[in-house]
């Protein structure tokens, strides 16, 4: 990749298709998603050695429980091998791994190996991984209401102190808003993902699977991003 190229600080990636790369295929749902465990992982080592210090990954949202509970339980399975075994290698690549969503109603043993894992790479500073699970952006609005509320009941706030800066602090993770946001397999929308710190983000929609979503897929994301003319409301 140029080293004149831009490179967002900040990336936001929803991880769509893995199930549709599967049945074109003729195989089960459930192999895209542990073919596309192997894309995440060479995509993190990359998104390292460009340069991006932030990414947000949506795994799995809020909604996605209603899927099939096969389905389901296979996911929570494929979070708990993947993150005992399969993210060891992002502890050598010094990255930091944080959790966006609602713990309830993860099981116990997906959430003692989210716990770990943050443990682990807390003194990490290449890259911070947000992993945006049992997420959904409606519910993170909901939840740093309620956050501020307790806030100023406990009179740690008053009603002035509440600003951008305060709501941001107080979202699921303190990160700086995105810069640019991919949206594999095509489909042309956020999908509750992310949508606060996604207010002056570029979007990206290329209609390969997330499977296929490799490195050089990757680089042309940004070639594109490079492209934009990012006025963040004025004129230029």
């Amino acid at each position: 990749m140029e080293e004149k190229l831009i490179i967002p600080n900040h990336v936001g990636i929803i991880m769509d298709g893995n199930g549709r790369w599967a049945v074109e295929r003729g195989k089960t749902r459930t192999y895209g998603h542990k073919t596309a465990v192997s894309t995440l992982k060479d995509l993190c080592v990359h998104m390292v050695d460009v340069g991006v210090k932030y990414a947000s990954l949506y795994a799995f949202s809020t909604e996605n429980f209603k899927r099939d509970i096969k389905e389901v339980d296979f996911l929570m399975n494929l979070f708990i091998a993947t993150f005992n075994k399969e993210f060891e290698f992002l502890k050598k690549k010094k990255v930091r791994i944080v959790f966006s969503g609602r713990r309830e109603p993860l099981p116990e043993k997906v959430l003692k190996a989210m716990d770990k894992l943050v443990d682990e790479t807390k003194d990490n500073k290449a890259l911070v991984l947000n992993i945006c699970l049992n997420y959904g952006s409606h519910a993170e609005i909901v939840d740093t209401t309620k956050k501020l509320c307790e806030l100023y009941k406990d009179g740690k706030i008053e009603l002035d102190d509440i600003d951008e800066e305060l709501i941001s602090k107080n979202l699921y993770q303190d990160l700086p808003p995105l810069d640019f946001v991919i949206r594999t397999s095509g489909e042309l929308r956020l999908s509750n993902f992310m949508m606060y710190q996604a207010s002056y983000a570029e979007f990206y929609f290329p209609k390969v699977y997330f499977p296929d979503f490799n490195n050089e897929e990757f680089d042309k994301a940004i070639l594109e991003f490079n492209k934009r003319n990012r006025r963040f409301g004025g004129v230029k």
